[in-house]
């Protein structure tokens, strides 16, 4: 039995086969049908299409898929406006795990069970994803369907009608003082040791110090200024993403003379290669002059605290060595974001709420300073 509704607003029937339909005419005058499992939720998609079309919105095309859309925005929104190595993440993330998941549904059809399925299926994929990465996958479609959204190729952003996954935060373990003392002494002579003793001794990210050129390098006055970055994954030079990225920091003497070293054995390495040294004025390079590979570093790294005994390291925890040494020693914490070249406070503060032994110590010791006499 088909219910009536009022001029323009359709018509709703069940079906023979149990499923509700909503019938309408749409602002281009054709007839269209939605289809749902209850009459309230035919009813309500009723209501949207009925709204959308009198404010305009163009009629959502049902045969295109969620495949083919992110096919689309890949080639005609993401890699016209984002960086080359953006665009490779974002593509990677689509080709692995949505285009799978969900590619086969119609834009026009996607559902948050869709989305909570895909993301429970994600916690299993090939021995079980990071968090990280499944995080990554929800935000990418997040960006694709609110880009789908404003076009007009759908009537609403589906992930934002269900809980993004949990952020489980990563326990920071980088290298205490005398580790890193250890790991110093243990690279010496190395041709990559000022690499690995800048990182620990300024903040800076591998990026930040494999696009490191000479000319931003005063050793007399012991300053540096990053002016540029290696995308991830590549041996491109990029600029950086924020101006707060865009800093000069001063030298510890220990680094500058690290620098100082690898400079003289740079140059003999570049006469000994002659004609084929390919660079021109990065500081840390291979033996003939190109730039150095990320994941080599890393490796490279790992195989030097396997080698003395000291704990599994990513390169970025060197990063994270600095920051926490120095809120140990009581630096202000706007001080060290500044120098870290974090995009805000905010960040800094997030990624470094932990409290080591010594900054609890350090607490102890400066209330027993305030308190402690009085009580005596």
């Amino acid at each position: 039995m088909m219910t009536r509704r009022g001029r323009g607003e359709g018509s709703i029937r069940e079906r023979a086969d149990g499923r509700w339909e909503a019938r309408y005419r749409g602002q281009d005058g054709r007839r269209r049908s939605l289809f749902g499992v209850t009459r309230r939720e035919v009813q309500d998609r009723l209501r949207a299409a009925v709204t959308a079309g009198e404010h305009g919105v163009r009629h959502v095309d049902q045969r295109v898929t969620v495949a083919a859309f992110l096919g689309d925005w890949l080639e005609h929104h993401v890699r016209p406006s984002r960086r080359a190595t953006t665009y490779a993440s974002y593509a990677a993330i689509v080709r692995l795990y949505l285009v799978p998941a969900i590619g086969r549904i119609p834009l026009a059809k996607l559902e948050p069970e869709h989305l909570q399925r895909m993301l429970a299926g994600l916690k299993g994929h090939r021995g079980q994803l990071s968090d990280t990465t499944t995080r990554y996958v929800y935000a990418v479609l997040r960006i694709a369907l609110g880009r789908a959204v404003k076009m007009g190729r759908a009537t609403r952003n589906v992930c934002t009608m269900i809980d993004p996954p949990a952020r489980v935060r990563r326990e920071l373990r980088p290298l205490d003082r005398d580790q890193l003392v250890a790991m110093f002494k243990g690279l010496s002579g190395d041709r990559l040791e000022a690499l690995y003793l800048a990182a620990a001794g300024t903040g800076l990210r591998q990026g930040e110090l494999l696009a490191l050129h000479w000319s931003d390098v005063d050793l007399e006055r012991g300053e540096l200024a990053i002016r540029y970055t290696l995308q991830r994954g590549t041996r491109a030079i990029a600029e950086p993403k924020t101006e707060r990225a865009r800093r000069t920091l001063r030298l510890p003497a220990y680094v500058a003379a690290a620098l100082r070293e690898h400079r003289r054995r740079q140059r003999a390495e570049r006469l000994a290669a002659g004609p084929r040294w390919q660079g021109a004025d990065l500081v840390f390079t291979t033996g003939i002059g190109t730039a150095l590979d990320s994941r080599n570093v890393t490796r490279y790294l790992q195989g030097h605290l396997v080698r003395l005994g000291l704990p599994h390291q990513r390169f970025h925890d060197l990063r994270h060595a600095f920051a926490t040494l120095l809120i140990e020693a009581g630096e202000d914490l706007g001080v060290v974001s500044r120098i870290l070249g974090h995009a805000d406070f905010a960040t800094t503060a997030d990624v470094y709420a932990h409290l080591t032994p010594a900054m609890l110590e350090r607490a102890a010791d400066r209330i027993d300073g305030l308190l402690g006499s009085s009580s005596a």
